[in-house]
């Protein structure tokens, strides 16, 4: 498989867990945090995927996501314009990456990443989304963004 089959088969089957359907029983709830949070490392795969994919013209030794986008030192790796682009949505407060981060960040701490439904009786945020719309958004951009860096990644 090419490195770039293997971003588009882990975000596809990302895309397949969140189109589940949930059965209506006692286990919906557990079902569908289940589908949403394998769906969520399923996008960090595909993160550090479409990272090696996009820089394989530089022959980098390591292709971690968190290094190149949240721990790198100024001046540490060459300046790589995809690797510079997806730093700048990470800063952007309400770009799909600084929320996929955050969701990342969420997934791997005690709590986890997916929600419980709330309440009939409680009254519900207007502005809070469904994890698995908030990931389905992440996506589309996710894919929309590709597009771009694949195509400047190819003129190296």
């Amino acid at each position: 498989m090419t490195p770039g089959g293997r971003t588009n088969q882990l975000l596809y089957q990302a895309e397949l867990l969140l189109a589940l359907s949930v059965a209506d029983d006692e286990h919906a709830a557990a079902r569908r945090m289940a589908g949403e949070e394998g769906a969520l490392a399923l996008l960090e795969l595909a993160l550090d995927a479409a990272l090696r994919e996009v820089t394989e013209h530089a022959r980098l030794a390591r292709h971690d996501w968190r290094e190149f986008l949240l721990e790198h030192d100024e001046g540490q790796d060459e300046n790589i314009a995809e690797i510079e682009r997806l730093r700048a949505l990470v800063k952007t407060p309400d770009s799909w990456l600084n929320l996929l981060i955050l969701r990342l960040d969420a997934l791997h701490s005690v709590e986890g990443a997916a929600r419980r439904e709330m309440s009939q009786s409680l009254i519900a945020a207007t502005d809070r989304r469904a994890l698995a719309d908030e990931l389905k958004w992440c996506i589309g951009e996710f894919k929309a963004l590709l597009l771009d860096l694949r195509e400047t990644s190819v003129e190296w």
